[in-house]
């Protein structure tokens, strides 16, 4: 098998630690990559003086594929989001965060759902400004959200395209045209026409946005793909996550027409860095939600399932998941499952 040619960021904190344990999980599944090993975050800082080096950029338009770990951007000095700096260089529409019941005896038991998150337009697309009356030099804010005809009608594809290629059901759009009518208007109507499209094939609902966050916690397992703005499904993906024990299960991935990066979705925690007990399974499923992209459905689904059989069956879990397991433990269980 030819390798896959990828790049690499193992990322800052306990990053490296949980990128080494997903990388034994890939190995075992014998999917071959050409890693192509670069910096981000603070540590691009101290080795580049930049959170994000050209190198590492450079590396991503050659590959058009990227498995990060969580990246810290330093505080001050300008330095702006590096997540949020790769989405607008690379273009990264669709953020894409699957949330799956794993851990037993929570109070959610079947919640499976994914939450597809138009990722470049909306109010993060940063025009955020203060203005001066009078003598007060912060007496008004003002924050303008843009929506565009094209934006929502390529997340809307994705979303429905992705329920497709993964056997899913139903697509719900969120949104708030109640209100907002313009923006939130546009992108319901937008949506909408798209979903006339796989009519027959994947059935569509809409909900506005306060009911959907209720809903979740009432009766999650409702949903099956959601898909909404930028702010809607930032916040509705870590709702979600909540329900199924947290961040620490969390993947994501962020996808383009010309690159996609895949990625824990929980911070570095410095605190717990080196201790050897932070958990990879967020890492380990965002580089499932890779081997899909690639087309390699299977890997990815035995990963999963490798993944699920040591937390569930051989009840090896990380101090996050009410366990005592050392991170290399838990990559050991979940390399044997692999191989059973």
């Amino acid at each position: 098998m030819t390798a896959r040619e990828a790049t690499l960021i193992p990322g800052d904190g306990i990053g490296p630690e949980i990128t080494a344990a997903t990388l034994q999980v890939l190995d075992a599944l014998g999917i071959k990559f050409d890693w192509d090993e670069e910096y981000g975050g603070m540590a691009a800082v101290e080795k580049a003086g930049t959170p994000l080096p050209n190198a590492t950029l450079d590396s991503i338009r050659r590959t058009r594929l990227c498995l990060k770990g969580p990246l810290t951007t330093p505080v001050g000095g300008g330095y702006r989001s590096v997540n949020v700096a790769m989405r607008q260089e690379f273009d990264l529409y669709a953020n894409v965060r699957p949330t799956k019941t794993i851990v037993p005896g929570g109070r959610y038991e079947h919640i499976d759902l994914v939450i597809i998150r138009e990722n470049t337009e909306g109010l993060y697309v940063g025009l955020d400004h203060t203005f001066k009356i009078g003598g007060d030099r912060r007496a008004m804010a003002q924050a303008m959200s843009i929506v565009t005809r094209d934006g929502s009608e390529r997340i809307a594809k994705y979303a429905f395209e992705y329920a497709k290629r993964h056997g899913r059901k139903k697509v719900t759009i969120v949104h708030k045209a109640n209100i907002l009518k313009a923006t939130s208007g546009l992108f319901l109507e937008v949506s909408k026409r798209v979903a006339e499209q796989y009519a027959g094939t994947i059935a569509c609902d809409d909900k506005i946005v306060d009911n959907t966050a209720m809903q979740l916690v009432i009766k999650p397992e409702q949903f099956d793909v959601i898909v909404t703005t930028n702010l809607f499904g930032d916040i509705l993906s870590d709702e979600a996550a909540g329900l199924v024990g947290g961040l620490g299960l969390a993947p994501g991935a962020n996808i383009g027409s010309h690159a996609a990066i895949f990625e824990p979705v929980h911070g570095s925690a410095p605190d717990i860095a080196g201790k050897g007990i932070a958990n990879p399974s967020a890492q380990m499923l965002a580089a499932a939600m890779m081997l899909d992209h690639l087309g390699e459905l299977e890997a990815g689904k035995r990963l999963r399932c490798a993944l699920e059989a040591a937390i569930v069956q051989d009840k090896i879990r990380t101090p996050d998941l009410g366990g005592r397991a050392a991170t290399a433990e838990f990559a050991r269980a979940v390399v044997k499952r692999v191989g059973s």
